[in-house]
């Protein structure tokens, strides 16, 4: 592996900075979060148009830009910094992949190109707060999650050679304004229970989208309501959407963990840079022995969960190639190994960190809701809720990679990743 970035990734990172610097200020983000779309159109439109973000790890046959999951990780790393409110998460990172995983060539040469121009956005529609286990990350997803046949999840018939679809589901990232929903939905009952994915478009008879309240309005949720809706079928009914999901899961938790380190180091500057200000006792507080020794520790979180979001990152952009390469695997890379859940883990955990630190050391002031602290820790909460907890990704990984297995004689096995 080698860990240099290349001038291209260098300039990705560089120009994004500068766009985000100019663009979304704190008081931008503000008034960002309480318009309707829970984002600035305009500078969507300048991340999609002229950075083509959402296309970023998109195919050129498809109207992407050709790159693969690392520069989408270093985009996303940037975008944590100033916590910028946009699609691009739901989008390029949930659903672009899922639709070229998975979907027909006829749905992906209509689809993609205007997903990876920003003109159409996307969101992931999973019943229940189950979207970290529909991901395959804190669970195995190849069970009754999306309803089981019982009442409950998300249902789909077919009536007259047309699937129809009826059930709810909430916290679905982007979910009240995107054009396109992907939504995972149980069909089969008992005779031949399973899941599939299907293309919900904007404007359907009835389907109800409420915006709801979250705990991270930078993270804008709603909550859909499916009453007998008209849907297609996302590629075949032998699709292998449970290890379509995990693949997905897999890049977009590495994805995910480099916009945590982004967020941390950033509210890690913060920090330092006012107790290089703050004066108590006619001194600086950062020239104090503890804030030095609690400031140096969240320093080493952050630069530890960094090289594991890189690493992860890495990992999945050559397992997406080597899929590619051999045609053996999805086109999530579903075939290579699978860290970007513990890189998650390390980064919501250093995220948490630094935030909370953040506010301890601004004293009283970063308790306030009118500062900024307060946003890089309900970042961390709302994700830590969304895709984890990190007990439970660090415990499936355990799971997958079997350390607590034991053989018959009561003795450990050994470790097999």
């Amino acid at each position: 592996m080698d860990a240099r970035f290349t001038a291209e990734q260098e300039e990705i990172r560089r120009t994004l900075r500068e766009l985000l610097l100019k663009r979304c200020g704190p008081e931008d983000l503000r008034a960002a979060v309480l318009t309707p779309a829970g984002y600035d159109p305009a500078l969507w439109e300048a991340l999609a148009r002229q950075l083509g973000l959402p296309g970023l790890a998109l195919p050129e046959v498809y109207g992407g830009v050709g790159c693969s999951v690392t520069e989408l990780a270093l985009a996303c790393e940037e975008s944590g910094r100033s916590l910028a409110p946009s699609p691009l998460l739901a989008t390029a990172v949930l659903g672009v992949p899922l639709v070229l995983a998975l979907g027909a060539e006829a749905q992906r040469a209509e689809l993609l190109p205007r997903l990876a121009s920003g003109e159409l956005t996307a969101a992931l529609a999973v019943p229940g707060a189950v979207l970290a286990t529909a991901l395959g990350l804190v669970g195995d997803n190849s069970g009754d999650w999306a309803g089981g046949g019982r009442a409950g999840g998300v249902q789909a018939r077919q009536v007259d050679g047309v699937w129809r679809l009826y059930g709810q589901a909430a916290q679905v990232l982007d979910g009240h304004s995107a054009g396109l929903l992907v939504v995972a939905a149980h069909t089969g009952g008992f005779a031949r229970s399973r899941t599939l994915l299907y293309l919900v478009r904007d404007g359907s008879a009835g389907l109800v989208r409420v915006r709801q309240t979250s705990l991270d309005e930078t993270r804008p949720q709603a909550r859909i309501e499916l009453r007998d809706v008209e849907a297609e079928l996302l590629g075949d009914e032998d699709a292998d959407v449970a290890g379509a999901l995990a693949g997905v899961g897999d890049m977009a938790a590495a994805v995910l963990a480099a916009e945590a380190v982004g967020a941390a180091d950033r509210a890690l500057e913060r920090t330092v840079e006012y107790v290089r200000q703050r004066e108590q006792f006619g001194r600086a507080i950062g020239s104090f022995q503890a804030v030095k020794h609690r400031l140096a520790d969240v320093y080493v979180e952050v630069q530890a969960a960094r090289s594991a979001a890189y690493y992860a990152a890495w990992a999945a952009a050559t397992a997406t190639a080597t899929a590619t390469a051999t045609a053996t695997a999805t086109a999530t890379g579903t075939g290579g190994e699978r860290v970007g859940g513990l890189a998650l883990a390390q980064a919501l955990e250093a995220l948490r960190r630094a935030a909370g630190e953040g506010i301890q050391l601004h004293g009283g002031i970063g308790f306030t809701w009118e500062h900024d602290a307060h946003l890089y820790f309900k970042r961390a909460a709302g994700d830590e809720s969304l895709f984890g907890p990190v007990h439970r990704l660090r415990g499936y990984a355990a799971e997958v990679a079997r350390l607590f297995d034991r053989k018959g004689d009561g003795s450990r096995a050994e470790v097999t990743v």
